[in-house]
């Protein structure tokens, strides 16, 4: 499908869910669309950089290339640990003790001599080869070969992986383990970065319980322990979780935090409705924020939106997740992530899909992000995937995403990978 047609299909669905879902008066956006803006909005604004050294470098992403500051490795080093010769054996084994990693530059050798090496030491001049010591046999002072030996065998030669100035990873690459490693190894004490985008949690409801059984008409507030990891998880650092009441004060605090927050993004859960203690939507407006979607025609999650403060290249930006955790967990799949991947230079997660395994149910109109198990071959769906719980998307591998009424068994859904299954961040 060509991206005219994506788009021309895109519309139709937009148009197929132009209703009021929560009764609020708004237009639902096809979940795709949702996606796609909230994306968009993160790669709007404009990318801070800083310099972080190595330890404080992981699961950022590299805003300038990563070129070689030597070449590796720098100078000729052993690959095995075994003896360095000199010329065609049989050879003399040179008296005293063998050359090992780190220690000065050894003498050359001579025609016919052989000197124990270790593995990364440093090449004599005028070696032939490095023999391992499982392939060689001593009889007194002299060394044989217990098999033929190759000019240059077991020797990695100055330079074998870079020379100094070649590009080692283009700029937008992650930094993982490898990525450190590889940078140490080239010379680098720091890399420059995009820094994590700075996201501040505000959990609101008069009814949540911060600790103990549910009791008396309050619940457990299941969010703040889940939230913050996954934010972290996908390149956020969280650097703050609070809780607000329904009340007028509650209210008042809310509309504080929008306007006064130093964060890149504001996460609130709940409050997102049309309800008589529904307070996001009349912040935002009092706020000045513009809404880039407001509502989303999926299930769970439906009242979720994202909002924006400030102009597109310097804007904060509101994620308003609705307050039912699996359908907090919809919005963080289809608006936080997106919009955090975007603000912390990471690339798009690549999209795949697998056949589900049993027929999955559908809503009439709106797209179904249901909790799976992912096997070598399927996608199996998992019971307990109402709004309101986490049963389901606990045990689950992903979600997959199920359009309008349904899908059969054997059919290719997308596949939302959970962070935990797919590598996320390292952190």
């Amino acid at each position: 499908m060509s991206a005219t047609e994506a788009d021309r299909a895109l519309d139709q669905a937009l148009a197929l869910v132009s209703r009021e879902p929560d009764g609020g008066g708004h237009r639902a956006a096809a979940w795709p669309r949702a996606r796609e803006a909230a994306a968009r909005a993160g790669e709007a604004v404009r990318g801070r950089t800083h310099r972080a050294p190595l330890a404080d470098a992981l699961g950022e992403v590299l805003a300038a290339p990563l070129e070689a500051l030597t070449d590796l490795p720098s100078f000729d080093t052993s690959a095995m640990d075994g003896w360095a010769v000199a010329g065609p054996g049989p050879w003399t084994i040179r008296p005293g003790g063998g050359v090992l990693a780190g220690s000065d530059r050894p003498e050359p050798l001579a025609d016919g001599e052989a000197v124990r090496i270790a593995t990364g030491a440093r090449i004599p001049a005028d070696t032939t080869a490095v023999i391992r010591t499982e392939h060689s046999r001593e009889a007194g002072t002299q060394l044989h070969p217990t098999r033929p030996v190759a000019t240059g065998q077991d020797i990695r030669p100055r330079g074998q992986e870079c020379r100094s100035g070649d590009l080692l990873l283009p700029a937008g690459s992650l930094v993982t383990p490898a990525v450190l490693g590889l940078a140490a190894a080239a010379g680098y004490d720091e890399l420059t970065t995009r820094p994590r985008p700075r996201v501040e949690i505000l959990v609101l409801g008069d009814e949540l319980l911060t600790e103990g059984r549910p009791h008396d008409g309050l619940i457990r507030d299941a969010l703040s322990p889940m939230l913050g990891p996954w934010l972290t998880r996908i390149g956020a650092e969280v650097v703050a979780t609070r809780r607000l009441g329904d009340d007028p004060a509650g209210a008042e605090a809310l509309l504080k935090a929008v306007t006064g927050s130093t964060a890149d993004v504001l996460v609130t859960t709940g409050g997102t409705a049309s309800g008589p203690v529904d307070h996001v939507h009349p912040v935002l407006r009092e706020a000045g924020a513009e809404l880039l979607v407001d509502g989303v025609a999926v299930r769970p999650g439906h009242p979720m939106l994202l909002a924006r403060l400030g102009t597109p290249g310097d804007g904060r930006h509101v994620v308003g997740l609705p307050g039912n955790p699996l359908a907090a967990v919809s919005g963080l799949l289809t608006l936080a992530e997106p919009l955090v991947r975007a603000l912390a230079g990471r690339r798009r997660r690549p999209r795949y899909a697998l056949p589900v395994e049993g027929d999955v149910p559908g809503h009439p109109h709106d797209t179904r992000l249901v909790p799976v198990l992912l096997t070598d071959e399927h996608a199996v769906p998992l019971r307990y995937n109402g709004p309101a719980m986490l049963r389901g998307v606990a045990a689950a591998d992903a979600l997959a995403v199920v359009p309008p009424h349904g899908a059969r068994s054997g059919r290719e859904l997308e596949i939302l990978d959970l962070p935990w299954a797919s590598g996320g961040c390292f952190t």
